[in-house]
């Protein structure tokens, strides 16, 4: 089983007892109104998106990790790899994204998760280059983003919702410099 420690958090594949504590998150619309077109997620919904998560690291070796804090096991979201097929100019490469519950937000868990699971996808599975696409206005995630170092790549909408979303990627190469 794939985990990696943080300083303050274990990111790990996911299990049964995730399921609640994950739809708890992505029930709240405040968490949800950067993702997709914003709609909060329903358990069963959030089981579907589990199982994809789950699927995509038996075919490609990566995924969302659930994350947890070390100190008391309680799941506070998650982080991690997928295949980024939404958009026409990020098609056929891999993306990083996190979702972490509100009480957790402002404490620099997303910088440190993202920080690992970035690490993880160059590093441990070879990857030549991760981007991140973020929805314009979205200045929390912008921030994850400049601590990663990740390059603007610049600015296109998403055909499903029409949202405007930023396009950024770092390689190996910058990963490394």
């Amino acid at each position: 089983m794939t985990e990696i420690r943080t300083p303050r958090l274990l990111l790990r594949r996911w299990t049964d007892d995730d399921l609640v504590p994950l739809s708890e998150i992505n029930a709240d619309p405040d968490v949800m109104r950067w993702t997709g077109d914003g709609s909060a997620l329903d358990l069963e919904e959030t089981a579907d998106a589990i199982e994809r998560w789950e699927e995509e690291w038996d075919d490609e070796g990566f995924g969302l990790f659930a994350v947890e804090l070390l100190a008391s096991g309680e799941l506070i979201g998650a982080v991690g790899l997928s295949a980024a097929d939404d958009l026409p100019e990020t098609r056929h490469q891999v993306q990083i994204s996190w979702r972490l519950g509100r009480p957790f937000w402002g404490q620099g868990y997303a910088s440190e998760a993202a920080q690992a699971a970035l690490e993880f996808a160059l590093q441990d599975r070879g990857l030549d280059r991760v981007v991140a696409v973020n929805r314009v206005g979205n200045e929390e995630s912008a921030n994850v983003i400049r601590k990663l170092g990740m390059a603007s790549d610049g600015e296109t909408s998403d055909p499903e919702t029409g949202a405007r979303v930023t396009l950024h990627s770092i390689d190996l190469t910058e990963y490394e410099a």
